[in-house]
Order: structure tokens, then C-alpha cells, then sequence
């Protein structure tokens, strides 16, 4: 037996945080709590796209998250959701295995693969 919230509070949850942290940032690290430790040299956010209702304990991404020629050279380990392109409030972060980049590349996220999901009780 789990622990955790029931299904209709974790669908009531993501639904809170799909409607406020829908700009995704690149990490090279863990981005701590605040959201802002290991920022990637890639700067720009972009607009992640939730499913319109969450019934369950997880939702994913609908759109091809895209970055058109990244800013550096590196690997991408992280990624948090903010509440605007720029400035915003930090909401959510969580691991992504990527590829090395380099300076010009363009990176991307296929639908489905950011998945943000809660514990349920059963």
C-alpha cells in the first residue's frame, strides 16, 4: 500500500501548476530551491504546454520543447518551470537526460517526454 494524495487532489495540484510554471530554463546541474543553481549558458525559456485537464497523478508536456541555436557548449542534466520568460517565479524543477550540445545547436523536448507527477495514496 502507498501513501500519497488522492488522485482528485494530485489532478486539482498539476492543474494549479500547469496554469502558472509554463516556461521551461536548462540546468547543467540541480537547480536548488530556489530554481537558479547550474543555470545552462542557454538563457532562453521556453513555453512548455500542459494537457487542457489533469485527472491523474501526472501530466506531460504536448509541445516540442525547442531551443534554436543554444548559446554554449555543454551538457543539459536539469530543468525548471517558471512563471514568465523572464524574471517570473520559480514553481518546479526535475532531471533530463540529453545529449552533449554545442554552441548553434538546436535542442529539443518531443511531446510527452517531461513528465511532473505526484504520489497517490492506493
Amino acid at each position: 500500500m502507498a501513501v500519497g494524495l488522492s488522485p482528485t487532489a494530485a489532478g486539482q495540484l498539476l492543474t494549479t501548476l500547469k496554469g502558472n510554471y509554463t516556461f521551461a530554463k536548462l540546468h547543467v546541474g540541480d537547480p536548488g530551491a530556489a530554481g537558479t543553481a547550474n543555470p545552462a549558458v542557454e538563457t532562453d525559456r521556453v513555453a512548455a504546454i500542459w494537457p487542457g485537464t489533469v485527472t491523474t497523478q501526472s501530466m506531460t508536456n504536448t509541445n516540442t520543447l525547442t531551443w534554436t541555436g543554444v548559446a554554449g557548449t555543454e551538457d543539459y542534466t536539469h530543468i525548471s518551470f517558471w512563471t514568465a520568460s523572464t524574471a517570473g517565479t520559480f514553481g518546479m524543477s526535475g532531471v533530463i537526460t540529453a545529449n552533449a550540445v554545442t554552441a548553434g545547436d538546436t535542442f529539443q523536448l518531443d511531446p510527452g517526454s517531461v513528465t511532473v507527477s505526484l504520489p497517490v495514496a492506493s
